[in-house]
This record gives C-alpha cells, sequence and structure tokens, in this order.
C-alpha cells in the first residue's frame, strides 16, 4: 500500500498566468500492527492540468468537441488522461509532466516530487453558473507494475484579471527590490510580481471615486435620488449606496436592492432563440421607508462568487436590481383628533393603492489577491488517496 498526498502550498486559488507549485508526496507506511512490511513499486507516476466545461443540455447547444482521441485512449487503463471518466469536455489542458519512473519505497520510506506550471492566461475563469460550469484540476496519475493507473485530483480556483498577459516587466531588475541573503528562482520571482502588478492594477481600478447620482421616478411624478460613489468594486467589497426621499414628489413605502449576477449565452450557442437570462441574487436588503428622508444599504460580495468575464459561450454581467414601492395617495397616514384635552394620535390606514417599479444597475466585479480568496475557498490545499 503506498499513500499519495498533494499539497497547494499556498492554498487553492490562483490568478491565470501564475505559477502553480505542488508538492506530492509518495509514502509506504509502516504499520504497527504487520507483521510482513515489505517494499513497494510504483512504475511511474504524471502530473497534468486541465481545465473542464460542463454546460446543461437544456439550455446549451454544444459546440463540437475535439476530444475524440482522448476518448479512444479512455478506453486503454495504461493510458494517462487526466479528465477519464468525468462528464463535460477538456477545453485546456497543459502538457503533462513525468514525476518519475520505477520508485522503490522501503517500508516506513517517503518521496516528494515539486510540481510547477504556469497557468494559461488565455482560459476562462473558474465559474459554476446555471448554464455551464468551467472547473480546473491537477490530475496525478501513477501505476503499479500490471495494474490500472490510480488519479488523484486536485480541485483548484482560477481568476482571471484581464491586462496581465499584456504588461511586459523590465528588464531591468535593479531597480526591484530583493533581499541579497535569499536566492530566489526566476520564475518564483516573476511569480511574485506578477501577483504583485495584479493587486496595484485592482487598487487603482477599484480606488477611483465619483459621484453618480441617479433621479428615481415613475409615471407619475419624482420619488427620489440615489447615490452610489463607484461603480468598480472588487470581489470581497461592500457595494454601499444612498437614498434621499426628501426632495420626492411620491412617497415611497418600501425599496429593496438586490446584488445579481447575469449569466447569458451567446445566440450561436443557445438551445432555444430569445431564451431567457438567469440570474443569481447574492445579497439583498430590503427596508420600508415611508417618512423617511434618507437611507442606505451595503451589500458584500462574497469573496467566494465570481468577477464579470465573457468567453465564446457565455458572458456574466453583474448589476443592482431596484425595486420600488410607492403609494399612490400624497400622504398615506390619517390623523384621528380626540377632545381638546387629548393628545393627537397617528394610525395607518387599512387599505392604500400602490405602485411598483423596478430598475437595474450595471455595475463591474473585479477579482481579488488570490490569497484572500483562499481564506474562504471551498477547495481544500491537501488531497490524499492510497493505491
Amino acid at each position: 500500500m503506498i499513500e499519495v498526498l498533494a499539497k497547494l502550498g499556498r492554498g487553492p486559488v490562483f490568478l491565470a498566468g501564475e505559477v502553480l507549485e505542488c508538492v506530492i508526496t509518495f509514502t509506504n507506511p509502516l504499520s504497527a500492527s504487520s507483521t510482513s512490511a515489505s517494499s513497494e513499486m510504483l512504475a511511474w507516476a504524471s502530473a497534468q492540468i486541465h481545465c473542464q466545461f460542463h454546460a446543461s443540455e437544456n439550455r446549451v447547444a454544444l459546440p463540437p468537441s475535439d476530444g475524440s482521441k482522448h476518448d479512444v485512449q479512455a478506453e486503454n487503463e495504461t493510458v494517462f488522461v487526466p479528465n477519464r471518466g468525468e462528464r463535460g469536455q477538456c477545453i485546456l489542458s497543459t502538457p503533462p509532466k513525468i514525476l518519475f519512473c520505477d520508485l522503490r519505497l522501503d517500508p516506513g520510506e517517503s518521496k516528494s516530487y515539486s510540481y510547477c506550471e504556469t497557468l494559461p492566461v488565455d482560459g476562462p475563469p473558474s465559474f459554476r453558473g446555471q448554464s455551464v460550469k468551467y472547473v480546473y484540476k491537477l490530475t496525478i496519475g501513477c501505476q503499479r507494475v500490471n495494474s490500472p493507473i490510480k488519479l488523484l485530483r486536485v480541485p483548484f480556483r482560477v481568476l482571471v484579471l484581464h491586462g496581465l498577459k499584456d504588461y511586459q516587466f523590465p528588464q531591468d531588475e535593479a531597480v526591484a527590490p530583493s533581499n541579497p541573503f535569499l536566492e530566489e528562482e526566476e520564475s518564483l520571482k516573476k511569480d511574485s510580481r506578477l501577483a504583485d502588478l495584479a493587486t496595484e492594477l485592482l487598487m487603482v481600478a477599484t480606488s477611483r471615486r465619483s459621484l453618480h447620482l441617479y433621479n428615481i421616478s415613475n409615471t407619475r411624478g419624482k420619488v427620489g435620488t440615489f447615490c452610489i460613489f463607484k461603480t468598480v468594486y472588487k470581489i470581497g467589497e461592500d457595494v454601499v449606496g444612498t437614498f434621499n426621499f426628501s426632495e420626492g414628489d411620491i412617497p415611497c413605502l418600501q425599496f429593496s436592492v438586490s446584488l445579481q449576477t447575469e449569466e447569458s449565452i451567446q445566440e450561436e450557442f443557445q438551445r432555444r432563440r430569445g431564451q431567457p437570462l438567469s440570474f443569481t441574487v447574492h445579497a439583498r436588503h430590503q427596508e420600508s421607508c415611508l417618512h423617511t428622508a434618507q437611507s442606505s444599504f451595503s451589500l458584500p460580495i462574497p469573496l467566494s462568487s465570481t468577477p464579470g468575464f465573457t468567453t465564446n459561450i457565455v458572458s456574466l454581467k453583474w448589476r443592482l436590481h431596484f425595486e420600488f414601492v410607492t403609494s399612490g395617495e400624497s400622504a398615506g397616514t390619517c390623523l384621528v383628533r380626540g377632545s381638546q384635552s387629548e393628545a393627537v394620535t397617528w394610525t395607518g390606514v387599512e387599505q392604500m393603492e400602490v405602485d411598483t417599479f423596478s430598475w437595474d444597475l450595471p455595475i463591474k466585479v473585479l477579482p481579488t489577491n488570490p490569497i484572500l480568496a483562499s481564506y474562504v475557498s471551498q477547495f481544500s490545499s491537501t488531497n490524499s488517496i492510497t493505491i
């Protein structure tokens, strides 16, 4: 028996263009109850990254697959096919790398191998929507002599920040801060610069603030104004907005704000022409606001959500969806007086005519630092199997 342990050192979330590093350890465990411990042999082990695409047959007309060769090979149990037995199509894969050949492990002995690969910048981000899914996995395949291949799959998440692949790093590294007492490989130094560059670009893009004022009105008149200071955010930030109903002509009884994503299939891949879009609500705020002069809301963008993106098959956009309930009457309350010695009391009306209307405000949501997103990832940094 051999235990195979794969560990992602920095966490299970990466930016496209970064270097994924995984330490894979093969161990022949020494059991205290075992009386006949013996050496174990593995013929070979290999590792490869691939992105698997899933689509809803009811909503998406799948493009023709070019993975027919993989399907034929999958019938042979001695061929390393990373996506063997998985649903959907493999739309992206890196070249396989051999970790070792003919490994012998004595009882209690273990050996570790480091796998490094740059994540492609032209691939889609990780996404689990209602119509399509893009799932990234690192697959480690290993085989005993005259035995079928065993696969260890390590799922991870990929964030895509557009513009990184077009950036040219300066050739002169003398101006870059460095530690003379540490020796860093060039790939690791570039990977670190890439993460720092992404953080800087995101900070610049999301720190710009300017006042955006919108008049809220229906067919009968003005209800109020809405104020927001920016429309570009990172996942993990809060969307904050304020309302001013003091200058409105129409009383607003209630409002709700939903943070939503809009998932749309490109027209050439739609199962039915003009099929409806898919919406997902990530946060919602609702408030009764009769006789309220000002109000506000704060909606968090989940770190586990997917930033907006577009591929040849699907497009994901973010928006704020507003719903307002307004009164058809001027006041919406009635005054009840008693005798001169009694206090004046206000009571609500039993019936009221209302109007409802909605409004959508598009916003832009970008990725964040992958280390921050790793803290809430559903994936584990450590995976193992026994063969």
